[in-house]
């Protein structure tokens, strides 16, 4: 039995039906077209569908789309602010963190939860967080970098606006 659920997706409400046994990956992807949430292995093993609910990142193949009502998710979708892109965003750019792109979404996601706990995390915490995260293109040396940088951006922001 189908039930009509809101989803604060990205900073917007969105309403959907939702089957009890379906997953959040699927109502992200099949529902509200939200692409950049992938779907690797369908068994929480590459994080390939990471989101960030409440801040947190989770593996949305594993979490019932039920378990997320009245959470906030966020997908890479929400992440710029219009056509001003996120210092992750940015950063993975300028140090070609990534090839095929697929994994791309996912660590960018869960590089922002660190960042927003820790704005200056060590090399050791940045590749343990992104463990989770499988690349199969890049190795994992540019990918911490951009974060890295991305943690040095952030904190450069943040200076700026308290002098400002």
């Amino acid at each position: 039995m189908k039930r009509s659920m809101v989803f604060d997706v990205n900073g917007n409400k969105r309403e959907v039906l939702v089957s009890p046994n379906q997953t959040l990956l699927d109502v992200l992807r099949n529902q509200l077209h939200l692409t950049g949430v992938k779907e690797g292995c369908g068994l929480g093993e590459c994080g390939a569908c990471t989101v960030l609910l409440d801040g947190d990142p989770v593996k949305s193949c594993l979490i019932l789309a039920m378990e997320a009502e009245g959470k906030k998710i966020l997908t890479i979708e929400g992440l710029a602010q219009g056509r001003d892109l996120h210092p992750l965003q940015k950063t993975f750019m300028e140090h070609h963190a990534f090839q095929c792109g697929f994994c791309t979404p996912a660590m960018i996601l869960t590089a922002k939860a660190l960042l927003d706990r820790n704005p200056e995390p060590s090399r050791r915490e940045v590749t343990r967080l992104i463990s989770g995260n499988l690349c199969r293109c890049t190795g994992y040396k540019d990918i911490i970098e951009a974060v890295m940088r991305a943690g040095d951006a952030l904190r450069n922001k943040v200076n700026d606006d308290e002098h400002e």
